[in-house]
Order: C-alpha cells, then structure tokens, then sequence
C-alpha cells in the first residue's frame, strides 16, 4: 500500500513539475486560470504530492521492504560525502554567485547529486523508484532548459564571490541540520544508520 502511496506521490509532484517544462501547457493553463489561481494549484498540487511521497515511503519502510541488492557499507559513506556538495549546490541556485554562473543550473545538479547519491545507499526497491524518479525528472528537466526560450521562473539578482562563500557556508549549515535532525527524525534513519 505505501508503496503505490509513494508512487502516486510522485506522479503528481513530479508531473506538475514536468507540465512546468511545457511551456505552451503551461501558458494555456495560466490563460484559462489566471496566473494566481495557476500558482495555487501548482503548489496545493505540489504539496500534496510531497504529502504522499512522505507518507507513501514512510509506510512502505515500515511495512513493505522489499530488498533488490544490498550496496556495500562503503557506498554510505561516499552518499554521506556526496550530500555536502548536492546540499551546498542547491542553496548556490538561490545565493546566485559564480557557482549558479558556472552551473547555470545548480538546484537541478543538486537534485541530480542527491538522487544518485541516495541510489548508492539503497538498494531496496521503494528507494530505487523514490531516487530513480527524482533523478529521470531532473535530467529530464536539464534537458528541456535547453530548448526553452525563457529562463521559467523570475530572475534572481547574481553576485559574485561573496555570494558563493555565502551559499557555501549556508550550505555546510543546512547540510548539519539535514543530516542530525532531518534525517534521523523526519525518515528514521540516521545518517550512518543500518
């Protein structure tokens, strides 16, 4: 059961997220319902999916693990190290510097890292369909950006150094906060965790 919670979750999150990348829909959809009442369907939309990710995956670990491969001990560590950088990646798309400049994407990198990231930690197959997911989309989303006119979203001001030590440094925070709190009380699973 939560695992098709999970996955009807992620239909819907990430299917909004994909009708984002599809300009014209999109623009047909903010013509027929303005652009305030898009935006709120967008993010009930949104939220709801993520609602039932969250429960979806939480049950099925509770309930209805299913093991495909066991990764060695090895592979969380290298997740753990790979975390940093996704976390500091996807701060760096918000506090623009030379980072976001250099990546043009950097929120879509750190989806990109995490999800792979996570894949080598877990082999079971909730997870395999939770990160496989998140991963396709974000490779999918990199490559409708390049054959988008418009950049999608309002653009954020660009700094420069000192944004990048910003987002580096808040990005360190967010990372500890993830992995002591987040993690270990919102999944149930410590960062080093069995």
């Amino acid at each position: 059961m939560g695992l098709l919670v999970m996955i009807l979750g992620l239909v819907l999150f990430l299917g909004v997220h994909v009708v984002t990348s599809l300009r014209e829909l999109r623009a047909d959809l903010v013509k027929a319902m303005g652009e305030g009442p898009y935006k709120i369907a967008y993010s009930l939309a949104s939220f709801a999916g993520l609602a039932l990710i969250i429960w979806g995956y939480g049950h099925y670990r509770a309930t209805g693990w299913i093991d495909v491969w066991t990764p060695p001990v090895a592979f969380k560590h290298i997740t753990v190290a790979l975390m940093l950088p996704a976390v500091i990646l996807v701060v760096a798309a918000y506090i623009r510097g030379r980072i976001y400049t250099t990546l043009k994407h950097p929120m879509l990198a750190g989806v990109k890292l995490w999800a792979a990231a996570h894949l080598l930690a877990n082999g079971d197959l909730g997870s395999i369909i939770l990160f496989g997911s998140f991963l396709g989309w974000a490779v999918y989303d990199r490559i409708s950006l390049k054959r988008r006119t418009d950049a999608g979203a309002p653009p954020i001001p660009v700094g420069g150094p000192t944004n990048d030590l910003i987002a580096i440094a808040v990005g360190v925070i967010a990372y500890l906060a993830l992995a002591f709190a987040f993690h270990p009380v919102v999944i149930g699973v410590p960062v080093m965790g069995a």
